[in-house]
Parts: C-alpha cells; sequence; structure tokens
C-alpha cells in the first residue's frame, strides 16, 4: 500500500475514482498522445511511463463528474519534479461548462500551489467545508513548475468520501389499505 493511501484510509477517506462518470469527463488542452485517461484511470495512472501532457500551452482545464454526490477531502497530483510538473491548481465544485476564456471569472473553491513533496505523492488536503455536496469538479492547472509551454501530471487521485442520498427511483409507492 502506498503512503497517500494508507494517510487518506485512515481518515475513512476513500480514492473516488469508482464515483466517476466517465461518460462525461473533459480535459482541454491535452496532447492527444498523453491524454487525460493515462493520468486518472486505474492501470493508467500507476504506470510511470504513461502521462497527461498539455498541447499548445502550459494549462490543462479538466471536468470531473460523479455518478453520487461525494465529499472531497484531498487530492494527489503526482507530477514530475524537473520544470514540467503542475503548480498552480484550482478547483472548482459543480460548475459546469468552463473554457479557458471563463475560468478567471469564477471564484475557484480552493488552490494549491503543489510542493516537491506534493508532485513526488503527497496529498494536498482541500478546504473541507467548501466540498461537501460535489457533484462535479473543474480542476484548472495554470501553470507548471518553472512557467515552460508543457505541462505533465503522471497520477490524478481524489479522496473524499460518497455522500448518503436517497434513490428515489428505487422507492415503492405504498397503497392505503
Amino acid at each position: 500500500m502506498s503512503v497517500e493511501s494508507a494517510t487518506a484510509i485512515q481518515r475513512n477517506q476513500v480514492d473516488l475514482l469508482d464515483f466517476v462518470d466517465w461518460s462525461g469527463v473533459e480535459c482541454l488542452n491535452q496532447n492527444s498522445s498523453h491524454s487525460l485517461v493515462n493520468a486518472l484511470k486505474q492501470g493508467y495512472r500507476e504506470d510511470e511511463g504513461l502521462h497527461l501532457e498539455s498541447d499548445a500551452d502550459e494549462q490543462l482545464l479538466i471536468y470531473i463528474p460523479f455518478t453520487q454526490v461525494i465529499k472531497l477531502h484531498s487530492f494527489l497530483m503526482k507530477g514530475p519534479e524537473d520544470e514540467a510538473g503542475p503548480k498552480t491548481v484550482k478547483l472548482f465544485a459543480n460548475k459546469e461548462h468552463m473554457g479557458f476564456s471563463n475560468v478567471s471569472d469564477f471564484p475557484p473553491s480552493d488552490s494549491a500551489v503543489l510542493s516537491l513533496d506534493n508532485l513526488k505523492g503527497k496529498p494536498f488536503t482541500v478546504k473541507y467545508v467548501k466540498f461537501q455536496s460535489v457533484r462535479s469538479l473543474t480542476i484548472f492547472i495554470e501553470d507548471n513548475q518553472c512557467g515552460g509551454d508543457v505541462t505533465k501530471v503522471q497520477k490524478i487521485v481524489l479522496y473524499g468520501t460518497t455522500v448518503e442520498t436517497t434513490d428515489m427511483k428505487a422507492l415503492k409507492k405504498i397503497e392505503d389499505h
């Protein structure tokens, strides 16, 4: 078990990968040969040879919807420790249809400046109160460690819990007697 997994499990947090709605996941400005799947999907993200890479410049905009409402506790964003690793990361809870043209119009729910420890696998704890009822998460990687044109992300893990909800479709009408 990796250090980041052990830390998250101790806090009763789980990897939220099983709750990602893959049909709606998007990543803007990704290099088609180095897509988001490489950093986010189980099996791919553990392969050191695979990574997500930006295309036209250093910025990446990732949209992740969930199949259930979740509470986000922390995230791990592993990247190369050189200049290509992500640096400034802004998180937006429940903000849909964001693009590079309007991402600066909204205040982030939280932001992080990733350290070398973070890039090696240390999770970043978010402002938990801002992520209590999350249906989707937008991640804006604003820049990288040295301001170069290419950002590389090797692994993204979201830690948290699901919110217990009632499936209204499963309820049955009680007949009057």
